[in-house]
């Protein structure tokens, strides 16, 4: 039986989440019948050690999306995939304007990352974007969202026939996370133990959760993971509150699941989300979460979590509320996991090759 082709396009192999997602697909899919490839703009980063072993990979060598469009083109050209699949918005938009020219008949799979309606605005040519958006998203046979808030946003503001929407929980390999984590890693001390992680980006919020984290009383410790453009004003902002021996920016974390297992809850302060990785493994860790609502699909995944579990809590009081309520308890080992099932990868991976498969 002839396999399907599939062409896994990738930006960067930065620690994004976006990017984690579509390499854990990428090595998950049904091997029987569908023969994945990845194209990456530029390998270098550090997520560059996931990359499956056995998936042939295309280095365009390019690091801007402009610079490589030709590089991209000439190689799904040469390629000549049944399917495409991308995961970031801009590497989305190029897919979907250059389908018409690339050998038919091809299937564009796109993965929509964040919730438009609270990315874009924020992003720069906002106004172009949202064109594009308008004019191209259409083109796409299939659009994965994880979140019925996302998925209805692109049906009501871009014109995006129901139809398209495909709705596919974030993978998280419970089994591998849970044995990594197996020996808990807690910062010493009596108060309650904090975690963070995301790129240091004004959507994470990890600005507004120093504000927060300032106004608890106590020995509390945060530990963030993640580097980015906002490393040096979050400093600079933590010195300013004397959160400096309580606060530690651990950088970039290739394996954080230890991390996320010794602390005492898990903090997602973003202003917006399509679906947060890092919240998603900690809750396989057995730490709790506490989030603003505003972080995309936490609120369907505290309905269907564990009572307690997800707690949802407005920035502001609210917030530094929740962050008090949280007691200290060391751990040997990780707590029960508390991630409902159907984010499992043994669960996704056989949707996902369904999906691909049309």
């Amino acid at each position: 039986m002839r396999k399907v082709r599939v062409a896994f396009v990738l930006h960067s192999l930065s620690g994004g989440g976006a990017q984690r997602v579509l390499l854990t697909l990428a090595g998950a899919v049904d091997r029987e019948r569908i023969a994945p490839e990845l194209v990456v703009f530029d390998t270098s980063g550090p997520m560059a050690a996931a990359l499956p072993a056995d998936v042939p990979l295309h280095d365009l060598g390019r690091r801007r999306l402009r610079a490589a469009l030709p590089a991209l083109f000439a190689t799904l050209r040469r390629l000549a995939p049944d399917v495409v699949c991308a995961t970031m918005g801009h590497a989305n938009l190029a897919l979907l304007a250059m389908k018409p020219l690339l050998p038919g008949p091809l299937r564009v799979v796109i993965r929509e990352p964040n919730t438009p309606s609270k990315s874009l605005p924020d992003l720069a040519y906002s106004g172009l974007l949202r064109l594009g958006y308008r004019l191209l998203y259409h083109r796409a046979d299939t659009i994965v969202c994880q979140s019925r808030l996302m998925g209805q946003e692109l049906v009501r503001d871009f014109a995006v026939a129901p139809q398209a929407i495909a709705y596919l929980a974030n993978p998280v390999d419970v089994a591998a996370l849970r044995q990594s984590a197996r020996s808990p890693q807690r910062v010493a001390g009596e108060g309650p133990r904090f975690v963070a992680a995301g790129k240091l980006s004004r959507q994470k919020g990890f600005d507004r959760l120093l504000e927060m984290f300032a106004g608890l009383a106590g020995e509390p410790c945060l530990t963030i993971l993640g580097d980015g453009p906002e490393l040096e004003p979050l400093r600079r902002r933590a010195a300013a509150l004397g959160l400096r021996d309580r606060l530690t920016l651990a950088g970039f974390v290739a394996a954080p699941w230890a991390a996320f297992a010794g602390a005492d809850a898990f903090l997602l302060p973003s202003r917006w989300e399509g679906m947060s990785n890092a919240a998603l493994e900690a809750l396989a860790c057995g730490t709790p979460v506490i989030a603003t609502p505003e972080a995309g699909g936490i609120a369907e995944v505290a309905a269907a979590a564990p009572e307690g579990a997800v707690t949802l809590a407005e920035a502001g009081e609210a917030f530094v509320q929740a962050l008090a309520r949280v007691a200290p308890a060391a751990v040997s080992r990780p707590r029960q996991s508390l991630l409902p099932a159907r984010f499992e990868l043994e669960r996704v991976a056989p949707s996902f090759s369904r999906l691909l498969l049309g």
